[in-house]
């Protein structure tokens, strides 16, 4: 059985834990709410530059373009996002329990995010290249991703190119989700990436509202894909670092619960200890005054 003096022990160091995983979830607070305001604000634009997209292919009255174009599926590339950092619960188990599920012999990963790169590499994935992004995903960021699975797409080494990520539906849930990235689908299943509100509130509604492009529909599609698809690269990156922020959030204040628990559970054994310590003296004590006596 545990002395008193390993119990107080125990306690303080139960009671540091919490001071270190309270710290943590504070910094992780803050940080949430930046990266949720960031995904959610991103959500309308992505919805209006999908529209414009849309209707320069439907005008450009030529052959599809190069990172529109559909092929038989022979081989795939998956995009991997994941965090940098660990203390985030459940999140990258999940995400990498759906990437375990595609066939290593026909599909060659790309990491985002340490954690993802430390996984494949244990899993012995073929790992084609490594990418890392700040908490505030820039446009450096997303234009490397984005530009290196286009070169891959346009050289024919894959066939399709996907995006493993974590979705953001609010603080206590996020969900992995598989995003196909190129070639570039069609409006309505690129709309379907985004939530049933920022849908019916983007939707136009004059289907036959006309556009005048200049200098042409055909040779703006050809510029502004690939910043559609930069763009759209780096909506992911903010929806997996506003789940990354709301789950370490979650998890630190978790631990902070349970070590609170642990202290008081502590603190009523120290407590038992003593008080039996004390009485066990006390009939010492008396057993002994009665023998005098």
């Amino acid at each position: 059985m545990a002395s008193t003096r390993e119990i107080r022990r125990r306690i303080k160091s139960v009671r540091n834990t919490a001071q270190i995983t309270k710290a943590m979830q504070m910094v992780a607070s803050s940080k949430m709410v930046r990266a949720q305001q960031s995904a959610l604000n991103g959500r309308p634009f992505a919805t209006m530059a999908i529209d414009l997209m849309s209707r320069l292919a439907a005008d450009s009255h030529e052959e599809i373009h190069p990172l529109m174009a559909e092929r038989e599926i022979k081989k795939r590339a998956l995009i991997v996002v994941s965090t940098d950092k660990g203390l985030c619960g459940a999140l990258n188990s999940n995400l990498f329990r759906e990437v375990a599920k595609y066939d290593p012999a026909a599909t060659v990963f790309i990491a985002v995010g340490r954690k993802a790169a430390q996984f494949l590499a244990r899993a012995r994935r073929k790992l084609a290249a490594e990418f890392s992004y700040h908490d505030t995903p820039d446009y450096a960021d997303c234009r490397a991703i984005s530009r290196f699975a286009q070169e891959l797409f346009l050289k024919g080494e894959v066939d399709v190119v996907e995006v493993m990520f974590t979705r953001f539906i609010n603080t206590l849930s996020q969900r992995p989700e598989a995003l196909v990235l190129l070639p570039s689908g069609s409006i309505e299943s690129k709309r379907a990436r985004l939530k049933p509100e920022v849908k019916a509130a983007a939707k136009p509604t004059d289907e036959h509202r006309e556009y005048l492009f200049e200098p042409n529909a055909a040779e703006l599609l050809d510029r502004l894909l690939q910043y559609l698809l930069d763009f759209e690269v780096g909506q992911l990156l903010l929806e997996a670092k506003a789940s990354e922020h709301s789950a370490r959030m979650v998890a630190m204040k978790s631990a902070t619960d349970n070590a609170q628990q642990l202290i008081k559970d502590l603190t009523l054994e120290y407590n038992k200890m003593r008080q039996a310590s004390i009485t066990t003296e006390l009939l010492e004590i008396s057993s002994a005054a009665m023998a005098l006596g």
